[in-house]
């Protein structure tokens, strides 16, 4: 293919006319806005009021459809979290199939079935699509709710839950909606543990009754299908459904703060901030504003040539990427600009925020980059027709929301039509500067100083969007114990100084868990600070990483890598076994922090620097003296992560006493990941040689 790509590169700089007509200093212009042609959809009307909407394609022998029901924002309450629940059992087997039996009759003939709160979809060759059609209206009419799947799909949530409320983003998300929105307001609430834990199978049957039904129901078909065909389908499986009627209901309007105020989140284990420069909007998708409010949110914030990206990232480098988003809804919905940043220049990093938001609020965009922007959505638009699907949802929308039967046809029009004016218009209408909120989740007690100073007023707020008063603020603030007693008080705990310094290796053995996986793992340690890792899968080794003191590598899947200079200077940076032994030896440097809540118990805080100047933030519980969480930044393929491992499950192994379950959340810019190990065996001054760093 290279190849070719330069015999082409070749032939074309031959030609002389070619070199000389072309201006590369110039960037080409874009051409001529592309014509749209959308062909309607036919409509069928079913007795019990199903909209069914056909889209005609023959070009490939398959058939899709979707079954969508328009609730509107439900009010969940103190059972927040039981529509999505209601959603997964719609997937646990039905009263006539288990849901093996489900599965397999829909995996036999490659057909593709989901099901939600809002309905489902399915997707299959032509000559089974009557068959599928008939799985999905049997999983939407007739689900099982079996206690066995309810019980199940809950602990996953759980689960799902106790990861992400220690997610700064998941944070930042949650309490970013709930003070725009309120929280009592089904726009501003979020499900969290209490709430999952309210929800009995009751509830999920109640939630059930109400919102699957054929009220307010749009059944698209789309693909190799004739649409009295579809038709006659629609009626066989869902025409003589009947269920209760859903009245969409009105959300009282909100308003924003009358002052740009900064409220702040405390995550003290946080190495980042999350930054939300928020306002709610009133913005109909027919507004004579929409269009305007759309290219002037890409200019300020769609992409890597908007104004926050350009600054914020490419300009400072504070962040791997700023953007802004903007939506519009008969509800209220959110113009919000975001980015994560170092905690070090969060305040300057909202400065910046504020400075671009003042900037396409008072200044005329340059006539270049609208031009640019427009040419963007025309081509993206035109992308996007090329979706059957979508097609079909442009007919579904023009009846749910009441809009002109022509309105995405004529829908660049109305892009192209935008002038510089309509930007400035829409940004100072739409993007509040002098009322809008900063919500900020971020360590507290290294960011709130530079906050202030920003002028703004400053509120503090917990990880519920609780308000948090400055009697509570101070509370949470008691200094840490002394470094030394800190250590020493930990040292005891385990076991004493003596017995620890007779601890010249470790056998561990257990189990790791990622992502529903469990693997084998072994883990062996020998004094002062060499290290062996494995993990395996089938019986075969897929990860291993060795340390013998001078040099190192990592095994991944049979590709081999020598260990980076920074990982070795952690290695290195140890001493003995238990590097704690020598956290006093004056090498180190150690900053005691705060007690804050790890798990909800008391830890003193202790930020950890060792002779590579090398920085790790450590947690020792109040009680009982034990580390029980350690924080590090580190750097992968060009990007920070932050790993965060919580140690539990303390036992005295031979005249120490050594963790038995460690819970790894590592984070990057697109996302965390939670891995946890449980020890199953564990020898101490035993089965280790010299070998076993090789």
């Amino acid at each position: 293919m290279r190849k070719i790509f330069f015999l082409v590169a070749g032939a074309l700089m031959m030609s002389g006319s070619f070199a000389q007509n072309i201006d590369r200093t110039v960037p080409p212009k874009p051409g001529p806005a592309p014509v749209i042609k959308l062909k309607d959809p036919v409509v069928y009307t079913l007795k019990n009021g199903i909209k069914v909407l056909v889209v005609e394609d023959h070009r490939v022998p398959t058939v899709s459809a979707s079954y969508y029901i328009y609730t509107g924002p439900i009010k969940e309450g103190e059972k927040a979290g039981v529509m999505g629940l209601m959603g997964g059992m719609l997937n646990e087997g039905t009263q006539h199939l288990t849901k093996a039996a489900f599965d397999l009759a829909a995996e036999q003939d490659g057909t593709n079935i989901s099901l939600n709160s809002n309905g489902g979809s399915v997707g299959a060759l032509t000559r089974y699509f009557d068959k599928g059609l008939g799985l999905l209206s049997d999983g939407l009419r007739n689900p099982a709710m079996q206690p066995g799947s309810f019980d199940k799909l809950k602990k996953q949530e759980l689960s799902s839950l106790k990861i992400g409320e220690k997610s700064i983003n998941t944070i930042a998300s949650n309490v970013t909606g709930a003070l725009a929105y309120g929280k009592e307001s089904p726009l501003g609430e979020f499900e969290t543990s209490a709430s999952v834990e309210n929800i009995q199978l009751s509830d999920v049957k109640d939630f059930y009754q109400k919102y699957i039904t054929p009220s307010n129901g749009y059944l698209t078909i789309i693909g190799d299908i004739q649409p009295e065909d579809a038709h006659k389908l629609a009626e066989k499986y869902f025409g003589d459904w009947t269920g209760s009627s859903i009245t969409v209901s009105k959300i009282a309007a909100v308003s924003n703060p009358a002052t740009t105020e900064i409220d702040l989140i405390d995550v003290p284990s946080a190495v980042q901030s999350v930054i939300n420069v928020t306002n709610v909007i009133s913005l109909p998708i027919d507004h004579p504003d929409y269009f305007s409010t759309l290219i002037a949110n890409q200019i300020l914030g769609g992409g890597a040539d908007a104004y926050l990206f350009k600054d914020i990232r490419e300009k400072h480098g504070f962040t791997y990427g700023a953007y802004s988003s903007v939506s519009g809804n008969v509800h209220q919905t959110r113009f919000n600009a975001t980015a994560s940043v170092r905690n070090e220049v969060t305040d300057s990093s909202v400065m910046l925020f504020m400075q671009n938001i003042d900037k396409i609020r008072n200044q005329k965009v340059d006539a270049d980059l609208l031009r640019d922007t427009k040419a963007a959505f025309n081509g993206n638009f035109a992308l996007g027709t090329e979706n059957i699907a979508r097609i079909a949802s442009f007919a579904r929308n023009i009846m749910i929301y009441h809009l002109p039967k022509d309105y995405y046809k004529t829908y660049l029009q109305k892009i192209n039509a935008v002038t510089a004016e309509d930007v400035q218009n829409a940004a100072k209408k739409y993007f509040n500067y002098g009322n809008t909120r900063i919500v900020i989740a971020g360590k507290a007690d290294s960011i709130k100083a530079g906050l202030t100073k920003l002028g703004y007023p400053v509120k503090l707020y917990d990880k519920d969007a609780n308000p948090v008063s400055a009697a509570d603020a101070a509370a949470a603030n008691k200094p840490a114990a002394a470094a030394g007693d800190i250590i020493n008080r930990y040292l005891e705990a385990i076991g004493g100084k003596e017995a620890v310094s007779k601890l010249n290796s470790t056998m561990a053995t257990g189990t790791m868990s990622v992502q529903g996986m469990e693997m084998p793992i072994t883990i062996k340690t020998m004094a002062p600070n060499k290290e062996s890792m494995e993990v395996s899968m089938n019986g075969q080794v897929v990860s291993k990483s060795v340390f013998n003191g001078t040099t190192g590598y990592q095994l991944q899947m049979g590709q081999k890598k020598d260990l980076s200079e920074q990982d070795k200077a952690k290695y290195k940076d140890a001493k003995a076994l238990i590097p704690q032994l020598y956290y006093l030896d004056g090498t180190y440097k150690l900053v005691p922090g705060k007690v804050v809540k790890i798990n909800d118990k008391d830890a003193n805080q202790l930020t950890v620097t060792g002779p590579s100047g090398k920085s790790t933030v450590e947690y020792y519980d109040v009680a009982s003296g034990f580390l029980v969480r350690s924080e590090a930044s580190s750097e992968m393929q060009g990007q920070s992560i932050q790993i965060k491992t919580d140690f539990s499950d303390y036992k005295k192994i031979g005249d120490v006493f050594l963790n038995q379950a460690q819970t790894m959340t590592i984070t990057a810019p697109q996302g965390s990941q939670e891995m946890s190990i449980k020890f199953t065996d564990y020898k101490v001054n035993e089965g280790v040689t010299e070998a076993d760093f090789n």
